[in-house]
């Protein structure tokens, strides 16, 4: 299997899982990267995945449903261009000859999902769209603070080597925000480094790790010593009303 996270708009990606033959894609905000790779590949696109309901995710479904035939698959508590096979929690689909667990993981929108397989060529793969990002988590459009401290708590207990695959190239940003929090983490500064060159050459961040994200993510170590004293000093009123999810959250959607 091939995974390659296809560059869309300005900082999307649309993932497509290949076998030399067929293909799947996920979340095809726009159809044309998606046809150009294949194009290039000569694929047949079988499967398109879908977390959410946001244009930038669901753009290209029309298009690439018309040409290729392709089955849909999304969110149940959603609407997404139809017509598509609605997925919840705890559902199972094959795509590819894969099987993918659905998980409900509520936060960034209502209804958003992510897709877990647990083996893919010796490490689990996760596409979770806009709900865990690489050293940070999507704003909360639709659902609460609790919701998405709960949908990250479960991302974060999947193996240490799943694959994290998320939609956007957030990752230096989220690491400016991450060690401005955490400033005394490590992993937070070796891996910033090691994405500002990746970036450098042209190259995407993702995927990143699960046992990654535990490190540096600052939205899974919301209660650690060093991220609580941090909230303290930005607005003690706020964590002791609000705790500290959504503290820092709030936080984020602030910072500059």
């Amino acid at each position: 299997m091939t995974l390659i996270p296809l560059p869309a708009f300005s900082d999307n990606y649309v993932w497509m899982l290949h076998d030399g033959r067929e293909a799947l894609v996920v979340d095809p905000g726009d159809a044309a990267p998606v046809l150009q790779a294949l194009q290039q590949e000569d694929l047949e696109l079988r499967s398109i995945l879908v977390t959410h309901h946001h244009a930038d995710h669901t753009g290209g479904i029309h298009t690439l449903r018309d040409t290729t035939g392709a089955q849909v698959w999304g969110p149940a508590r959603e609407s997404i261009p139809a017509p598509y096979q609605p997925l919840a929690q705890g559902q199972q689909l094959t795509c590819l000859g894969l099987s993918f667990e659905v998980l409900d993981v509520p936060g960034h929108t209502a209804g958003h999902i992510a897709f877990y397989s647990a083996d893919i060529e010796g490490a689990p793969l996760l596409f979770c769209g806009d709900t865990l990002f690489s050293a940070g988590c999507g704003r909360l459009f639709e659902g609460t603070p609790e919701q998405m401290e709960d949908s990250l708590r479960r991302l974060a207990m999947l193996p240490a080597a799943t694959r994290v695959c998320c939609t956007h190239e957030y990752t230096l940003s989220n690491l400016r925000f991450a060690l401005a929090v955490d400033p005394d983490n490590t992993d937070l500064l070796a891996y910033q480094a090691h994405c500002q060159a990746l970036r450098d050459r042209g190259l995407p961040t993702l995927p990143s790790s699960i046992d990654l994200e535990r490190r540096i993510n600052p939205f899974l170590r919301a209660s650690a010593p060093p991220i609580l004293a941090a909230l303290h000093a930005f607005d003690a009123a706020g964590l002791a009303h609000d705790g500290a999810f959504a503290t820092l959250r709030r936080w984020k959607n602030e910072y500059r």
